[in-house]
């Protein structure tokens, strides 16, 4: 369980670390004001939208310090410098691209197969994008 003292002095530390009013804090976090003053006077308790819009907006704020008060802040490291420090191979730049794109004809010759071993007929196709989107392909 959250000790709401801790945290609001972590969230505290954040804002001024980042040399935030409370006020700005809240608006570059997309919060009322009143919620950041609440939480920071320990009247409410931190919900789970209000963590994680703290850490989409502060990558350096680790959730388990935030949560917990173990770990760092800042973050020692961040993933793109950790990136930054693995080599590259020349040939591994496309490598990406190259398994994108035998996934592709082996998802077609796949999609063949079933069609030719198979008396079912395909109704619809659903395909999900990391990002959140996607497509649906219906059999007219």
């Amino acid at each position: 369980m959250i000790n709401n003292t801790e945290f609001a002095k972590r969230l505290q530390k954040v804002i001024d670390y980042y040399g935030e009013s409370g006020s700005s804090f809240a608006e570059k976090i997309g919060v009322q004001r009143s919620s950041i003053s609440h939480i920071l006077s320990g009247r409410n308790k931190p919900s789970l939208e209000f963590v994680l819009k703290v850490l989409s907006s502060y990558p350096e704020v680790e959730l388990y310090w935030l949560l917990n008060g173990k770990g760092n802040f800042p973050a020692e490291k961040n993933s793109t410098e950790i990136k930054s420090e693995i080599p590259t191979r020349p040939e591994s730049q496309n490598l990406f691209s190259e398994v994108e794109e035998k996934t592709q004809e082996t998802n077609s010759t796949s999609i063949s197969r079933i069609e030719q071993n198979s008396k079912k007929e395909i109704d619809r196709i659903v395909i999900f994008y990391k990002d959140g989107s996607f497509q649906n392909f219906e059999n007219s």
